[in-house]
């Protein structure tokens, strides 16, 4: 691919981010009546009505270029989250974010820390630079904080703690974040990855904005709109971390990053306490309801999960499993790409996209074929 020099060497070494195929292109493949994505993390409703009713009203502005800044968007997250408007970044989805954030610190030989399995943007954005990552294992199904800590060089620029962790659904305590801070040198910026923070109701899961960068830690905090407001679609982040590396990732971000759409759409969510706190609660018992199926069917779940999705371990080949839930309808996530090849990642439903499952995993089950 690379020998005649035209393209950079570290794309040779890259396998990019495999996304699940669409509902439609797999009914049209299988030929089936009906199908049910469970495999991305997004949420099983739709957008606030009041960003619905948000996205009408600036409908026919759309023949004019977004904001390139977010103003009111930004100025609005920074004063929910109590920083300065220069402390707080927008960017398409906190995956986006994390993109920007490499190329604006990372050179060739520079190294990164996370977790492994973990959510693959932070190797594949270090690789594409020619930086290297540096993979830690899990410590039952979490990570593992000390060992991070054991990782880290000269070389080192970033560390990531993505909790709760994707794909195994497993959250980072209060306490170990910050022994964490106390101990990690002052050269790295840890960046705490929180896109499923609104899920979250556990009394030690910590508010790394409010508990870790407003007391000073070097630490860049991610989080989106993508998961429990429903704008998986419309692809909107926002990061606080330090003003000097949020001013950089601004000179990397491209300059009209965020649509008109997604920017009235997450300021109109912001204004919607009473829906979040009903979604939250009906996730907590989907997520529960999941645990259960996979239980029933002989599948051992890591009990632990805060978000909105569970994580299996299979036996064997993920993909084995996949490909037959595949033809049943059902799209699931096989993890080989995480760092998990024998597992699978479900994403909480709704009660009938749960009830679906379940019949399906059933005859899978009960098929020739034995996990």
């Amino acid at each position: 691919m690379t020998e005649d020099g035209f393209l950079r060497p570290s794309l040779s070494a890259l396998v990019p981010y495999e996304p699940g195929k669409p509902v439609e292109e797999v009914q049209r493949e299988l030929g089936l009546e009906r199908v049910v994505k469970l495999a991305s993390n997004e949420g099983p409703y739709g957008p606030f009505p009041e960003a619905l009713e948000a996205m009408t009203r600036s409908a026919g502005e759309l023949n004019r270029y977004p904001d390139g800044g977010a103003y009111r968007l930004r100025v609005a997250l920074a004063d929910r989250c109590g920083v300065a408007f220069e402390e707080l970044a927008i960017g398409a989805g906190a995956d986006g974010l994390i993109d920007c954030l490499s190329q604006a610190v990372l050179d060739p030989g520079d190294e990164i820390v996370c977790g492994w399995p973990s959510f693959p943007s932070y190797v594949i954005d270090a690789v594409k630079l020619g930086a290297v990552p540096v993979k830690v294992p899990l410590a039952s199904h979490r990570y593992d904080l000390p060992a991070l800590l054991e990782a880290v060089t000269e070389r080192t620029k970033l560390v990531y703690v993505c909790t709760p962790n994707n794909p195994t659904g497993t959250m980072t305590t209060r306490a170990e974040l910050d022994d964490y801070f106390g101990r990690v040198p002052e050269h790295v910026l840890t960046v705490v990855d929180q896109a499923y923070f609104e899920y979250i109701d556990e009394p030690d899961y910590p508010d790394a904005i409010a508990e870790h960068f407003q007391a000073g830690r070097r630490v860049l905090v991610t989080r989106t709109f993508s998961k429990i407001y429903g704008l998986a679609g419309l692809r909107v982040g926002y990061a606080v971390g330090p003003a000097d590396v949020v001013t950089a990732i601004g000179k990397v971000r491209r300059a009209f990053d965020l649509n008109t759409q997604a920017q009235v759409a997450a300021l109109a969510s912001l204004d919607a306490p009473g829906e979040l706190t009903r979604r939250r609660a009906a996730n907590r018992e989907g997520r529960e309801q999941l645990g259960a199926i996979l239980q029933r069917h002989g599948f051992a779940p890591v009990g632990s999960a805060v978000a909105n999705f569970v994580y299996a371990e299979t036996g064997e080949d993920g993909q084995v499993l996949f490909d037959a839930l595949l033809r049943e309808g059902v799209i699931v996530r096989p993890l080989a790409g995480f760092g998990a090849p024998e597992a699978i990642r479900v994403t909480v439903g709704t009660d009938e996209e749960l009830a679906f499952f379940d019949e399906a995993l059933g005859r899978v089950r009960a098929s020739a074929v034995t996990w």
